[in-house]
C-alpha cells in the first residue's frame, strides 16, 4: 500500500516549513521558551489565516503540519487544540478555534487518580454541580497557560470551561519542556458548559493525539539528525572533518535509520486513524514506540556528535531533547504500547 503524501500535501509541507523557518528561527524559539509571556493572539491568528486551524483539514494534512511543528518546536498550542481537544469541541468552539479567536486544550489527568486518556474514559473524580458548574482538580494539562478554553473530563461527561474568563483556576507548573508547558486546573463550582460529545469519544481522541504526536516526534528527530549532519561536516579535529571518523559517522547513520523507521510508522498510524482502519490501535501503538524512542535516540546521538557544546544550555539541542522526552512519556511508557501490540498478535 502507498502511504506517500499527495502533491497538494507536499506543497502544504513546503509552505509550512518556509513559514516556520521565517517566523520561528532557533533564536526566537529560545526567546519564547524562556519568556513567561504566552503566544500572542497575532501569532495564533496567523495560523488561522494560513488554514492550519481549518475544520476542513483532514488528519493526513494535520500529520504533515505536526511533523513540521516538531521540526521547528512551534511554541503554540496547535497540537493541544487540533490534535487533542478538536474531536470533542462543539460547533461554537470549533468555529472560534478555526477563526483564531480561541485556543483549546483537554484536561483529564487527576492527582492520585486517572492519568491516561484510556482511564479517563472509564471514570473521573471531577463532579458537576447545579447549573453545570464543575469542582475538581486536573493536573498535567498541556498548554493550559496558553489556552482560552479547556475541555474537562468529568464523572458524567465532557464540559467546556472558559479559563480566559476565570484565570484564577489556572496554576502554571514548572515543567521540563517550556515550549509545551503544563498547568494545573483547580475548579471550585466553576461555571462550565456541557458538551454533546460522549466520554467514550476519548478513545478516538487518544488515537488521533498519539498519531499526530508520533508525526511531531518525527519532526523532532529529523531536526536532531540535520543538526548532527551539518555539524559533523564542519567541525574539524586533528586536521580532519569529524564526520570522516567512523565513531562519528556511524552515529549519524544509525540516527538516519531510526528516523526513517519512525517516519514510516508514524505515517502508517496517521493513515490508519484517518481511514478508521481495523489496525489503527496497533499502528498507533507501534508509531508511539518507534517515533517516541526514535526522537529520544536521535537527540541523544546528536548531542554526542556535537561533543562538549551539545549538552550546554546555550545550544538548542536540549530543547528538542526535552520535547522528545515529553512525547515519549505521553500516554504511558513504551511497554504499555508494546503490550497493545502483543495483545493483538497473541489474541
Amino acid at each position: 500500500m502507498d502511504f506517500a503524501f499527495s502533491a497538494e500535501q507536499e506543497q502544504l509541507r513546503a509552505a509550512a516549513r518556509d513559514y516556520l523557518a521565517d517566523r520561528y528561527p532557533a533564536e526566537r524559539i529560545v526567546e519564547l521558551a524562556d519568556s513567561d509571556q504566552p503566544v500572542g493572539g497575532a501569532a495564533w491568528s496567523e495560523l488561522a489565516e494560513l488554514g492550519w486551524l481549518d475544520a476542513d483539514l483532514g488528519l493526513l494534512e494535520q500529520a504533515v503540519l505536526a511533523e513540521e511543528t516538531g521540526y521547528t518546536l512551534l511554541p503554540a498550542p496547535w497540537w493541544s487544540s487540533v490534535g487533542l481537544a478538536w474531536p470533542v469541541l462543539d460547533d461554537e468552539l470549533r468555529k472560534a478555534v478555526s477563526a483564531g479567536e480561541r485556543r483549546a486544550t483537554l484536561a483529564w489527568s487527576e492527582p492520585d487518580g486517572v492519568s491516561s486518556l484510556a482511564a479517563a474514559a472509564r471514570g473521573s473524580a471531577t463532579t458537576a454541580g447545579p447549573g453545570g458548574s464543575l469542582s475538581g482538580t486536573k493536573t498535567l494539562v498541556p498548554d493550559l497557560t496558553w489556552a482560552t478554553d479547556v475541555v474537562v473530563v468529568a464523572a458524567d461527561g465532557l464540559y467546556a470551561v472558559d479559563v480566559a474568563a476565570h484565570p484564577d483556576v489556572v496554576i502554571p507548573r514548572s515543567t521540563m519542556d517550556r515550549t509545551r508547558r503544563l498547568g494545573e486546573l483547580t475548579l471550585d463550582a466553576t461555571p462550565a458548559r456541557r458538551l454533546a460529545a460522549p466520554v467514550d469519544a476519548l478513545s478516538d481522541v487518544r488515537r488521533r493525539a498519539l498519531a499526530l504526536l508520533a508525526c511531531e516526534s518525527v519532526g523532532v528527530a529529523q531536526r536532531a539528525l540535520d543538526l548532527a549532519a551539518a555539524y559533523t561536516k564542519e567541525r574539524q579535529q586533528f586536521g580532519r572533518v569529524i564526520g570522516t571518523y567512523q565513531g562519528v559517522s556511524h552515529r549519524v547513520a544509525n540516527t538516519f535509520v531510526a528516523v526513517q523507521l519512525a517516519r514510516s510508522m508514524a505515517y502508517w498510524a496517521a493513515w490508519a486513524v484517518s481511514a478508521d482502519d481495523a489496525d489503527a490501535d496497533v499502528a498507533v501503538a507501534g508509531a508511539s514506540v518507534s517515533a517516541g524512542e526514535g526522537a529520544v535516540f536521535a537527540c541523544e546521538q546528536s548531542i554526542q556528535a556535537h561533543g562538549g557544546i551539545g549538552f550546554t544550555w546555550e545550544h538548542v539541542l536540549h530543547r528538542y531533547y526535552k520535547r522528545a522526552q515529553w512525547n515519549l512519556g505521553f500516554e504511558g511508557a513504551g511497554r504499555i504500547h508494546r503490550a497493545t501490540i502483543a495483545d493483538r498478535i497473541l489474541a
